[in-house]
């Protein structure tokens, strides 16, 4: 697979606003279809939405029905007093699809509360409307009640980047027992490119840490999005990497430097990158 091959196109901000540095709002649906028409010629064929994320899988399926090119599509199960069926069920009709590639349990704590729900996934999984099931993680712990439990998943998403590295130890078993690593949070949500100046006060510790980033970058003469992507798709542990794009320019500068390989001297920089503010690096923090 080719490193653009392993690019998947999250699509939150068609059916919400996302993200820190999002100044456009919700993407309109000319813009998706464009982008998805982008995304199909450079050889991006995973899509990644939820039933949470607002109008999303209703704007994905009408540009997917408009662009009429196929894509692996993952979604997700939120925290809901409406049950699996009939919300993947849902999911399908608004998508305009008959399967699912995956269907991820999105708010973890929730699965604690009702563990039953993933076997409802694993029943539609064997009834063949889903191919793989799993979880969309934020912290090692999660991942290690999963692990401690036995819990059989196909397919999991966490956050992975060049200050969030937790899951990395973990990620050569997971690979060995068959699971299908997707990492989301390439950008940390478009911290990385924000002006170290206008912080908002509770992540301003931050802030040394962005400058050396942005030193490096400017010292090397490369781009945050090129050291930032380029090292999540150097990990070959790694078969998804999300990227969420606002308009089809941002997409098309993100497949230029999928492919721009880094150096030792930049994989030296960024593991050299410990954060001591561990709970600034999760976005649910910032609030």
């Amino acid at each position: 697979m080719s490193t653009t091959g392993k690019l998947v196109l999250g699509t939150v901000q068609f059916g919400i606003n996302y993200g820190i540095n999002n100044t456009s709002g919700q993407v309109p649906l000319d813009e998706v279809c464009r982008i998805l028409e982008i995304a199909s010629e450079a050889g991006i064929h995973t899509l990644d939405t939820s039933s949470a994320y607002g109008e999303s899988e209703r704007v994905l399926g009408e540009a997917l029905r408009r662009s009429n090119k196929p894509f692996n599509i993952v979604s997700k199960y939120p925290k809901s007093d409406i049950g699996v069926r009939e919300t993947f069920t849902k999911s399908l009709t608004l998508l305009g699809i008959d399967s699912l590639y995956g269907y991820l349990v999105h708010h973890f704590e929730f699965y604690q509360e009702h563990p039953e729900l993933f076997d409802e996934m694993t029943a539609l999984k064997q009834e063949g409307k889903i191919q793989k099931v799993g979880f969309s993680l934020y912290n090692i712990e999660q991942l290690q009640y999963l692990l401690d439990r036995n819990v059989q998943f196909d397919i999991l998403q966490f956050p992975y980047n060049i200050f969030d590295k937790q899951f990395e130890p973990y990620m050569p078993q997971l690979v060995a027992r068959g699971v299908e690593i997707h990492t989301r949070s390439a950008f940390l949500q478009g911290l990385f490119f924000k002006d170290t100046n206008s912080l908002p006060d509770k992540l301003k510790p931050l802030k040394p840490y962005l400058e050396s980033l942005h030193g490096y970058c400017t010292e090397h003469n490369i781009t945050i999005e090129q050291l930032a992507l380029g090292y999540v798709l150097a990990n070959d542990s790694v078969k998804g990497a999300l990227i969420g794009v606002d308009n089809h320019s941002q997409l098309e500068a993100n497949i230029k430097v999928a492919n721009a390989p880094l150096t030792q001297d930049d994989i030296a920089f960024i593991q050299q990158i410990k954060i001591k503010e561990n709970q600034l690096l999760n976005p649910v923090n910032w609030k």
